[in-house]
């Protein structure tokens, strides 16, 4: 337990001030903290990062994550670009000789999808504005926490214990409710342009899919064995075992509430 606490002091005092002052800074920091995401999930399928289809797959991630806001040639890049790996990763499989298989080949795309588009939003949403990213971190936070303590106190229906057998269906609702502190209290000092009802029903969203990508991420490490995505973080695993929820939330906090 010291251990745990004295890391997520240690990963607070390193990351919150990067996020508060974002630019620059917080894009280089999203793209290392994606390529020890990448390295993590595609080690999970015994693909190592320093291997053809590992370094074809950063390659991939590197322009997934270009900033939006560049222009509509990025699109156009990000397209050709992914088209143009698809070829080259199906390619290896022949080099290979099957020992990289189509399979390894689509898991290596979607991870790229699933790593690059969750940090990019990283740090696109802290360019819309630091209320923003604000608001995903704590109803993030506020669900993990209410999840946490429901499920102690009064868990006793299992919500999927196929895929992770401590939550529970109190845990899953407890964290729905403790979401909605954080509109409640941020709508005081900050104004996000919509009506509150309109933002309670997007946190509750917002809470709901966070908990999924948590769901999603144990179910990766349940389908490959493994107990944490990687050892980075002492007494928390890897990346993207913290960040899990927020691959999931960013995106789709940028569809409800910037992207309108």
């Amino acid at each position: 337990m010291k251990v745990r606490t004295l890391t997520a002091i240690i990963a607070l005092i390193i990351f919150l001030p990067i996020l508060l002052k974002g630019g620059m800074i917080l894009m280089l920091f999203s793209y290392l903290l994606a390529f020890v995401a990448l390295k993590e999930i595609l080690n999970m399928n015994m693909i190592r990062f320093l291997s053809i289809p590992g370094l074809i797959s950063a390659v991939g991630l590197v322009v997934i994550m270009l900033p939006q806001n560049a222009g509509h040639w990025v699109d156009q890049v990000q397209l050709k670009a992914l088209i143009a790996l698809s070829f080259v990763l199906l390619s290896y499989t022949v080099l290979s000789k099957n020992r990289f298989s189509f399979m390894d080949a689509a898991f290596c795309l979607m991870s790229i999808a699933y790593v690059g588009i969750g940090f990019m939003y990283l740090y696109t949403t802290r360019a819309e504005g630091l209320r923003y990213i604000l608001f995903a971190f704590l109803v993030v936070w506020l669900t993990d926490t209410g999840a946490y303590l429901f499920g102690r106190m009064i868990g006793k229906h299992k919500l999927w214990p196929v895929i992770s057998p401590n939550k529970t269906i109190e845990g899953f609702i407890g964290g729905l409710i403790c979401s909605l502190i954080v509109p409640l209290v941020m709508i005081i000092f900050v104004n996000f342009n919509i009506p509150i009802w309109l933002l309670l029903i997007y946190t509750v969203i917002l809470s709901m899919f966070g908990q999924l990508g948590d769901l999603v991420e144990s179910g990766f490490k349940r389908h490959f064995g493994v107990k944490d995505s990687g050892r980075i973080l002492p007494g928390h695993g890897g990346i993207l075992d913290r960040f899990d929820s927020f691959m999931f939330v960013l995106p789709l906090l940028n569809i409800l509430l910037i992207q309108v």
